[in-house]
């Protein structure tokens, strides 16, 4: 799959169980007839919801490509899709397909527009508990002292790893099959990382609740901006859209957030973001 003229576009973290989030999905139009967005999860956490989303988005521009969130991967006690952990994320999966979006489980699409041609690769790989909370040595302390600040995620609750033990077990198989298909390109192959969550730590540095990292990545991905010729990486999750630098490669986070993050801010939220060129 190839691109044309136009941009590669980014969001991330649309949440659209909130009305003023939903306005602003509303007001989300390609500039042209060859502009592609990347969706890097968090869409929602109700089934129908992320596909009306995917939908609406799809109808707009010329190629969507969406990579999960803990939110699609939740099962909400509101939600009729009941389905969970590994299972639901395949029925997101061959939803997506029904509407003509691509997943991490697709053919890579290969923009070769301005900025290009780079291979757009969307991952699942969630995260282990790897980025402990400051001044701990292990899972289990790391989470006894985020439970005792009363910073806990909600995936703690939402989020099942069926048929995986635990949810480090569901990341390590997600990273062994990513990695598995990026080594697979070939050599010299320029890529746009895609992931909900951030592909190296330093990014959580800034978090106000240092503890709440432990959610947000694995270990296991940190070289891969290096070692998978990443032009640049995109990645959602922490609610703070900026553009960094790491290794010489740029890292753009790309989230809306909830309405009252992006209210308070001095400007409104400039996205989607124009990842290339």
């Amino acid at each position: 799959m190839s691109g044309s003229n136009g941009s590669l576009y980014a969001v991330a973290d649309l949440h659209v169980s909130y009305a003023e989030n939903r306005r602003f999905v509303d007001g989300l139009v390609p500039t042209s007839d060859g502009d592609w967005l990347i969706v890097a999860g968090d869409v929602g956490e109700i089934f129908g919801d992320v596909e009306r989303t995917l939908r609406l988005l799809r109808r707009r521009w010329a190629k969507v490509i969406w990579a999960p969130g803990n939110h699609e991967l939740w099962t909400h006690p509101n939600d009729p899709v009941q389905l969970r952990g590994a299972e639901r994320y395949a029925a997101l999966v061959r939803m997506c397909r029904d509407n003509g979006v691509l997943t991490p489980e697709d053919d890579f699409a290969v923009w070769d527009g301005l900025g290009g041609p780079v291979t757009v690769v969307p991952l699942c790989q969630l995260y282990d508990y790897s980025w402990l909370a400051p001044g701990t040595t292990s899972k289990e302390e790391s989470l006894r002292y985020a439970h005792s600040t009363g910073v806990v995620c909600t995936d703690e609750v939402l989020l099942h790893p069926d048929p995986y033990p635990d949810r480090e077990s569901w990341s390590a198989a997600r990273v062994a099959e990513s990695e598995r298909r990026l080594a697979a390109l070939a050599p010299g192959v320029r890529t746009v990382l895609v992931s909900h969550w951030p592909l190296v730590r330093q990014p959580t540095d800034v978090l106000w609740y240092p503890e709440f990292a432990q959610w947000c990545g694995t270990s296991r991905t940190a070289d891969w901006h290096t070692r998978f010729g990443a032009e640049v990486a995109v990645y959602g999750h922490l609610h703070i859209p900026r553009t960094t630098h790491y290794d010489g490669v740029r890292f753009e986070e790309v989230s809306l957030g909830y309405p009252r993050e992006w209210s308070a801010r001095a400007t409104p939220p400039r996205l989607p973001k124009r990842v290339l060129p």
